[in-house]
């Protein structure tokens, strides 16, 4: 378990994903050293739509796919020097016999999500250059209990193909693997990350914004406290984006968001609460479609959020349960109405239990639904098996 939270805190502060984590390390004659750890996991998925709907059964990923990260730390004038490659494959067959190369499914392949170098520096500040986790969101998904299992599946989506969806779009919008040059204060109570990042096309139904003329900016500001067994953490991000639809004049589209969340943890309980509203950022993934309205310049808005309480019931077994939605809203400028156009939301209750210091026993149960278009409904049942190393 330490491992594991301590891969997760690497992710969260922007440092390197395996610093402490404890896996193989091997001393390097020039002062280098080179790690190697990571997870695999596999779970049984069992859906159901509706009463009359289909039903389907997977043996797939999780929420968090199987990682194998590498790692060269060194220190050279002053400065503390590393490069990391996350590789994340799937164990998923998407509804087929094997994927061959058929230019259908990714499904198995090597997903590269991670290639970065952070230059740690004497005042504990750090730069992060590379492709990495987004930094606006990210707090979001780190805190969601079904990152350690599988949660919402997708209406529908009993067979499809990559890692299931957790709480993305039923509480958060996925921050995404992105490039970026991010600057992290020194970890301690309080810690402030800020980044240029690879700007995102913005689909419209007359063409595109597609001239990304500056980076998009993301911040994050976290705030930790500690008082005997009750620990809290608070936390609020930004998002910024500008956008052409031409090289030069033309419309442009500045899209931005906000999300805030606290965690605090009293004893062997822990609540999160947290939410996210947006204009022009998308649902679900971040710039994945249905950010521009009709007329092709106004934005369309978002919001959502999540609350979870998890209970540790014994030293190695944890109970959870989650609440939470993701709305997108027509423009009424440009849409000519304020409908909610995707609502979707999500109860996930789970059992989690540490069987060695390494591997994990999930057992996840969630209804997913949707107030628009026909109001379907799906349970899905999940349980399986997380090893991090």
């Amino acid at each position: 378990m330490k491992r594991l939270t301590l891969l997760l805190l690497g992710l969260a502060l922007g440092v390197s994903a395996t610093a402490g984590a404890q896996g193989l390390t091997m001393q390097m004659s020039n002062g280098w050293a080179f790690q190697f750890s990571g997870n695999v996991n596999a779970f049984w998925s069992f859906t159901k739509v509706n009463n009359s709907g289909p039903a389907n059964s997977s043996v797939r990923t999780g929420l968090l796919p199987s990682f194998a990260t590498f790692e060269a730390r060194g220190t050279e004038a002053g400065m503390k020097l590393a490069v990391h490659f996350g590789f994340a494959p799937q164990i998923n067959n998407a509804a087929v016999h094997d994927n061959f190369g058929n230019g259908t499914q990714a499904g198995a392949q090597i997903d590269m999500r991670q290639v970065y170098l952070t230059v740690g520096f004497k005042n504990g500040g750090q730069i992060l250059a590379g492709r990495e986790l987004g930094v606006f969101s990210r707090q979001n998904i780190l805190n969601d209990m079904t990152l350690f299992g599988v949660g919402a599946v997708g209406i529908g989506g009993g067979q499809g193909g990559g890692t299931t969806l957790g709480r993305i779009g039923y509480g958060y919008l996925y921050p995404n693997f992105v490039s970026q040059v991010t600057y992290s204060t020194k970890p301690g109570r309080s810690q402030l990350s800020i980044g240029l990042f690879q700007p995102s096309v913005l689909e419209a139904g007359n063409g595109a914004y597609n001239f990304t003329k500056i980076p998009r900016l993301e911040g994050e500001f976290t705030y930790n406290q500690k008082s005997g067994k009750n620990n809290y953490m608070f936390w609020v991000g930004g998002l910024w984006q500008s956008t052409s639809d031409a090289p030069t004049a033309g419309n442009t589209a500045s899209s931005f968001g906000g999300t805030a969340g606290i965690k605090a943890g009293m004893s062997d309980l822990s609540v999160v609460v947290t939410g996210y509203i947006g204009k022009g950022l998308g649902t679900t993934l971040l710039f994945s479609g249905g950010e521009v309205a009709g007329n092709g310049t106004d934005l369309r808005k978002s919001d959502g959020g999540y609350v979870q309480l998890t209970y540790k019931v014994s030293p190695k077994t944890t109970l959870g349960g989650s609440w939470g939605f993701s709305r997108l809203v027509n423009n009424e400028t440009g849409d000519g109405n304020t409908a909610v156009i995707s609502n979707l939301y999500s109860y996930t209750a789970g059992i989690y239990h540490q069987w060695t210091r390494s591997l994990k026993l999930v057992v996840e149960g969630t209804q997913e639904g949707t107030n628009t278009g026909g109001s379907a409904k799906q349970i899905d049942l999940s349980g399986g098996f997380m090893l991090f190393y």
